[in-house]
C-alpha cells in the first residue's frame, strides 16, 4: 500500500474531474469518489460505480491525488466516498476528521491485510522444481536479516546486504528506518529506498524470475503478493507503546474502511445504505488484481469480472430489484 501511506503534509490536490452536483433539495446527482493511487482502491471504485450507477441511477466521477489530498477532500465535501481508508497508517488525521465529524465510517471493507518486509519464500525453503537450493534456510524474523548480508548483497556495496525500503515520502518509510536502528540492521544492511512502488516491484520481480535473493516492503492485498510466493519475515506481536516508541514490533492492525463526508447521508441515502452493506477480504480483492495483472485489465474490467464470479457477494449489499437492474447491465 502503499501509496496508502503517505506522510501527511501540505498537498495540492489534483481534480480530474468536477465535484459532485447538488440538486436544489440538496440532493446530488454525481457521487465522486477519492482515487488515492494505488490499484486496488480503484477497483473498489469500479466496483462500487457500477452498482452506484446501474443500480441507484447517479453519475459518478473520480478525484485523483495524493492519500493526503484526497482524505482532505472528503473532509471538506469535495470528495463523497472514499472506498479503501488504510484507518492506522493515517490513524491521527483520520481520529480527528472522525471527532470532528467531518466524514463517517459506514463500513469495513477489509481488515485481514498484512505489511511488513518480505522475502521470496525459496529464499528460506528453496524451490526443488526451479533447482533452487535454500539461501537462509534459518531466516525467520526481521532481526534476523542482519546476519545475511552476503545473501542479500548490495550490488552498489559489496559486503553489505540492501533492504529495500518503501519510496522516500511514504509513512512507512519512516517506520522501517526505525526498525533498522532498533533491529541493529544498519550494522550489516544499507537502507535503500526506490523511486517508486513501480521500481520496487521491478526489483523484485526480475530477482524472483531469476531466482535470486530480494528482501523488501511490501503490503497485501496486491497482485504482487497474489502472484508471487512470498513470506512474512516476522516480529514481536503489536504492542502500542512499543510500537509508538521505537517500532520494534510487526505493523498494527488495519481496518480499511469505506468512508463518506458528513453529508452524504442525506444527499444520497440509498447509496449509504448499500456502502453500509460494503465487505470484501483481502483474499477477495487479490482475486481482482490478479485479474488485472494476468489479462491486462483495467480496474473497470477487473470489477465486472468480479462481480461476475462473485454475484452473490454483492448482490447481498443491495435490495434484490437493485440487483436485477445490475445483473442485466454486467458482460
Amino acid at each position: 500500500m502503499k501509496k496508502l501511506i503517505l506522510l501527511f503534509s501540505a498537498a495540492i490536490l489534483v481534480v480530474l474531474s468536477a465535484c459532485g452536483d447538488s440538486g436544489a433539495d440538496g440532493e446530488i446527482e454525481t457521487i465522486v469518489l477519492a482515487d488515492a493511487g494505488w490499484d486496488s482502491i480503484r477497483v473498489h471504485n469500479s466496483i462500487a460505480q457500477k452498482i452506484i450507477e446501474e443500480g441507484y441511477g447517479y453519475d459518478t466521477e473520480v478525484t485523483s491525488g495524493s492519500t493526503a489530498a484526497t482524505i482532505q477532500g472528503v473532509r471538506d465535501g469535495d470528495i463523497n466516498v472514499y472506498t479503501e481508508v488504510w484507518t492506522d497508517n493515517i490513524k491521527e488525521v483520520y481520529e480527528e476528521a472522525i471527532e470532528a465529524g467531518d466524514f463517517e465510517k459506514v463500513s469495513v471493507n477489509f481488515d485481514d491485510n498484512k505489511q511488513g518486509l518480505y522475502v521470496p519464500t525459496y529464499v528460506i525453503e528453496g524451490d526443488e522444481e526451479r533447482g533452487i537450493e535454500p539461501m537462509a534456510p534459518d531466516l525467520r524474523t526481521v532481526e534476523d536479516l542482519k546476519k545475511y548480508p552476503e545473501v542479500f548483497e548490495d550490488p552498489e556495496d559489496p559486503g553489505r546486504g540492501r533492504i529495500i525500503n518503501a519510496p522516500s515520502g511514504w509513512a512507512v518509510a519512516e517506520a522501517i528506518n526505525a526498525k533498522f536502528e532498533t533491529y541493529g540492521l544498519d550494522e550489516t544492511m544499507n537502507n535503500f529506498m526506490p523511486g517508486s512502488d513501480a521500481a520496487a516491484v521491478a526489483d523484485l520481480v526480475d530477482a524472483y524470475k531469476a531466482g535470486e535473493a530480494w528482501v523488501g516492503y511490501y503490503w497485501s492485498p496486491t497482485a504482487v503478493t497474489a502472484q508471487y510466493d512470498l513470506t512474512l519475515l516476522e516480529e514481536p506481536e503489536y504492542d502500542e507503546e512499543t510500537w509508538n516508541e521505537t517500532k520494534a514490533t510487526e505493523f498494527p492492525p488495519n481496518d480499511v474502511v469505506v468512508a463518506v463526508h458528513k453529508d452524504f447521508p442525506d444527499q444520497a441515502p440509498d447509496v449509504y445504505e448499500f456502502l453500509g452493506n460494503y465487505e470484501t477480504s483481502s483474499d477477495l480483492t487479490e482475486q481482482a488484481l490478479s485479474y488485472m495483472d494476468e489479462n491486462d485489465a483495467s480496474p473497470e474490467e477487473a470489477a465486472e469480472w468480479w462481480m461476475n464470479e462473485h454475484e452473490d457477494i454483492w448482490t447481498s449489499w443491495v435490495p434484490e430489484d437493485i440487483a436485477e437492474s445490475i445483473k442485466e447491465s454486467l458482460n
